[in-house]
């Protein structure tokens, strides 16, 4: 059940975060959960000192998720076009 609430919850975060960077056009379901999963790592990375998921499911760990998949799209968008929009 967890690795589907992951799926779930990484589809949900990096479609928010790909509506924030206007990037939700050239993303399908799949990068849209791909982006969430490793925005989510980059988060914890940034926030919590390394750990992902640790204190489980709250507003908090998405939030969390949410900043680090911006972050990631901003990176992408500063590499693919030279701005971060």
């Amino acid at each position: 059940m967890g690795l589907i609430l992951w799926l779930i919850i990484g589809g949900v975060v990096g479609w928010l975060a790909s509506i924030v960077m206007r990037t939700d056009a050239q993303q399908g379901i799949l990068l849209n959960v791909v982006v969430g999963i490793v925005g989510a790592f980059i988060g914890g990375l940034i926030f919590t000192g390394g750990t992902i998921n640790n204190a489980g499911l709250n507003l908090y760990t998405f939030l969390t998720s949410l900043v680090g998949a911006i972050i990631l799209l901003a990176i992408v968008n500063l590499v693919r076009r030279g701005t971060v929009r």
